[in-house]
């Protein structure tokens, strides 16, 4: 594929990673042929020795996601299923899966049963996992810390819930029930001004940051677009329906109390209502939906189907890994009296 390259595509003002990213966003601007897409993608994994904290291919694999998404300005609708990209990404998701299984004990398996699975997840997310950002943020972070906090959190929070969204189709009965009853929440019960994102994105604003999407992919480092690509590949792959119907449990289940800590960090900050509306608002609504999370949608994807009861399992543990990952690279970074951004473009 080719096309006529966008000179106003919001593309041409990211920086490459690496060989790969940079082919791509070449490609996806229109500037070259699509065709060489999988054998470079094929190059980077074969040189990765850490895909997961790989700047080139987890830039990479959010690009080819964004093709999807329609979320980043300058990507044609026709790359969504140009056939050289799709067998790109099926080479990077392929050895991004593998990775992250290799890595990520799952815990016991329980019972099919909609009351046993929720235990299970419930004992699983409550579990002390060590330092933890939000205390951090909510006692010490830096008026800087916070900006950072939300360019970080934008890759994925402009886009909330989208990505669980692929599910809706792949689900049915009480599960498709719960996840949609979920879901209209995050999209705001019909109220536009309340969509989850849209209440972000006011945030951002009223902190004194650009809410454009896609405003600060060039300073967030692999692990931030990992968080992000890992529940793109579990959503638009319909195999791994178990995996982010796990991780959404398992990411409801995690919500309430730390967006309190978020929001009170914001407050000692000197930050209004509007800048804490998005987290006060979590605490509220995710305290209910973890029950629904837990109980109507992934005990009931578990009775309904107990062959994805392992990928259950595996997308809220693979959900609350990498979710750490990302917090610990902010808290490392913080406590070291450094920027949790990339340095080569944090200026």
């Amino acid at each position: 594929m080719s096309a006529t390259v966008d000179t106003s595509s919001a593309l041409l003002a990211f920086h490459a990673r690496g060989p790969l990213s940079e082919s791509l966003l070449r490609s996806l601007a229109g500037a070259e042929e699509t065709a060489g897409a999988p054998e470079a993608a094929r190059r980077a994994v074969e040189e990765s020795a850490d895909i997961t904290h790989d700047d080139d291919i987890q830039l990479a694999l959010f690009l080819l996601y964004a093709c999807h998404y329609g979320s980043i300005d300058g990507i044609s609708a026709d790359c969504e299923w140009d056939t050289a990209l799709i067998e790109a990404r099926a080479v990077l998701e392929a050895a991004f899966e593998s990775e992250l299984r290799a890595r990520i004990a799952l815990p016991d398996i329980p019972a099919p049963q909609a009351r046993a699975v929720a235990k299970s997840l419930f004992d699983l997310t409550s579990a002390d996992a060590g330092p933890s950002l939000s205390r951090y943020f909510a006692k010490r972070a830096t008026q800087e810390q916070a900006e950072e906090f939300l360019m970080q959190k934008s890759i994925y929070t402009l886009r909330e819930a989208d990505p669980h969204s692929w599910a809706i189709p792949r689900l049915r009965g009480g599960a498709k029930a719960a996840l949609v009853e979920i879901q209209a929440d995050e999209y705001g019960s019909g109220r536009p001004e309340r969509v989850h994102a849209t209440i972000y994105a006011k945030t951002m604003r009223e902190a004194g940051l650009d809410d454009a999407y896609g405003r600060y992919v060039d300073v967030v480092p692999a692990i931030t677009f990992a968080s992000h690509n890992m529940m793109s590949m579990f959503g638009l792959n319909r195999r791994l329906v178990g995996a982010i119907v796990g991780h959404l449990a398992a990411f409801e289940m995690t919500s309430a109390i730390p967006n309190r800590l978020y929001g009170d960090g914001f407050r000692r900050l000197g930050y209004g209502e509007e800048v804490t509306d998005y987290f006060d608002e979590h605490v509220e609504a995710d305290a209910v939906h973890e029950q629904i999370a837990g109980r109507d949608m992934a005990g009931a994807l578990a009775e309904d189907r107990p062959e994805l009861l392992p990928d259950i399992m595996f997308g809220a543990v693979a959900c609350l890994t990498v979710d750490g990952w990302m917090g610990e690279h902010m808290l490392t970074a913080w406590t070291e009296g450094r920027s949790s951004l990339r340095e080569a473009t944090a200026a």
